[in-house]
């Protein structure tokens, strides 16, 4: 491999990794700030609420915009205005002027720009990227992805704790002027040999990216395949820290250390996959991991009550995802135009994470009400007691061995669907 086949990606890689490690640092920040304030955990997750409500529902006119713009140039707007907001943020804290609802609204704004980037983004990385690499490539992104879960908490905890906000806004402030930089003067973004029809409408570009999706039915089950398994994973997220917290062996140190556990794996698997060789069929490798995640983490954490197992199961839960994510990225790099691509990607954004917000909804709602309170119902002796546990916990114990079975069920659905469609790179 010559390294100056790679040198856009390399620089555009790792500013834009240290630009998103400071945008994640302050997120988390002002979630402990929020919840500081307030004492909800309502008023704290709107924030996050507000975030992905405009990257659910615009991402896929985001794509058809980001098709038309020059990559480039929208990139840098999409960094500068969420700069801006970052801005907005500090001098009202500043000055006392900062109330929740302002933050919803900022956190909104920026979530609209992260929305139009992400598509300018993801085409970016195939324009400077040749085809050879794409794996290596995928297993990259996924390795900053995963190092970036991983530092931001310790990081924005650390300065939160030891000078306030001022500091996280700074680190975040530090971090664009970089990748503004770098990618401002030191990358070269191609534009050229892409193909747009300018005289189409926005709408008419929406119809083409879903027509393009249309067309590649192997890409479209795949990404309908996997906002089942967002369902099913955001319904796990929901009920776990109801399980961990008020478990004998739990607590909020110990679901840290769970947690962690998994950016752990995902980290170790973004190294493995960037070493791995193609595998012969790609749809299979997806199918298979997603199966063995959902269901090892689900159940192994259910029913075990030792830290050490929660982390196991954490850990072997969350180490195929870097792998499917990456097999995914080559499938729809190698079989989607490079022209239709941001219209592809953000149709993959609304279409496959769609799910997210209702299953945290059906999560919460089904612990609170109805797993919780049956749990409570049963007659001491009961074999789910045994299984489960006793106590508050218990019903959300239940809640994730369900999931575990409704994920055999999801995956075996797809599969029959997906067993004809075969994918590799020969």
């Amino acid at each position: 491999m010559k390294r100056s086949e790679l040198k856009d990606f390399y620089l555009l890689w790792s500013s834009q990794g240290l630009s998103q490690l400071g945008s994640s640092v302050t997120s988390f920040a002002l979630t402990l700030w929020i919840y500081q304030k307030t004492g909800s955990a309502l008023q704290t997750a709107i924030l996050a609420i507000s975030s992905y409500a405009p990257y659910v529902i615009m991402s896929i006119f985001a794509g058809a915009l980001s098709d038309r713009w020059n990559k480039k140039r929208t990139m840098l707007v999409c960094d500068l205005l969420a700069a801006c907001a970052t801005i907005a943020v500090f001098f009202m804290i500043r000055y006392d002027l900062l109330e929740i609802w302002h933050l919803y609204l900022i956190n909104a704004l920026s979530g609209l720009m992260n929305t139009i980037q992400g598509p300018a983004s993801e085409v970016a990385i195939t324009l400077v990227t040749p085809k050879e690499y794409y794996q290596k490539v995928s297993g990259m992104m996924s390795f900053s992805r995963s190092l970036i879960s991983i530092m931001h908490p310790m990081i924005a905890s650390s300065l939160y704790a030891f000078a306030g906000i001022d500091p996280v806004i700074y680190f975040d402030l530090i971090t664009f002027a970089v990748a503004f930089i770098v990618l401002l003067l030191f990358i070269d973004i191609p534009e050229d040999d892409l193909k747009h029809d300018d005289d189409i409408d926005l709408l008419g570009s929406v119809k083409q990216g879903l027509r393009c999706l249309n067309e590649n039915r192997v890409v479209l089950w795949l990404i309908l395949f996997l906002s089942g398994v967002n369902l099913v994973a955001s319904m796990f997220d929901a009920a776990l820290p109801a399980y961990i917290l008020p478990h004998k062996a739990g607590g909020e140190k110990i679901y840290g250390i769970v947690t962690s556990a998994a950016g752990v794996a995902m980290l170790l698997g973004s190294i493995t996959v960037s070493l791995l060789p193609a595998p012969k069929d790609r749809v299979r490798v997806i199918l298979l991991t997603m199966l063995f995640s959902l269901t090892t983490d689900n159940f192994l954490i259910s029913v075990t009550s030792s830290v050490w197992l929660w982390c196991l199961a954490q850990f072997l839960g969350y180490f195929p995802v870097t792998i499917m994510s990456s097999n995914l990225e080559v499938i729809i790099r190698s079989l989607i135009p490079k022209e239709m691509q941001g219209r592809v990607y953000a149709c993959r954004n609304t279409f496959q994470f769609f799910t997210i917000p209702i299953g945290y909804y059906l999560g919460g709602w089904l612990t609170d009400e109805v797993m919780e309170p049956f749990m409570s119902s049963l007659e001491k002796d009961h074999l789910f007691l045994k299984m489960f546990g006793e106590g508050k916990g218990s019903g959300a114990g239940m809640l994730l061995f369900l999931l575990g079975i409704a994920a055999i069920f999801l995956c075996s659905f797809f599969g029959r669907i997906l067993r004809k469609y075969h994918f590799s790179d020969q």
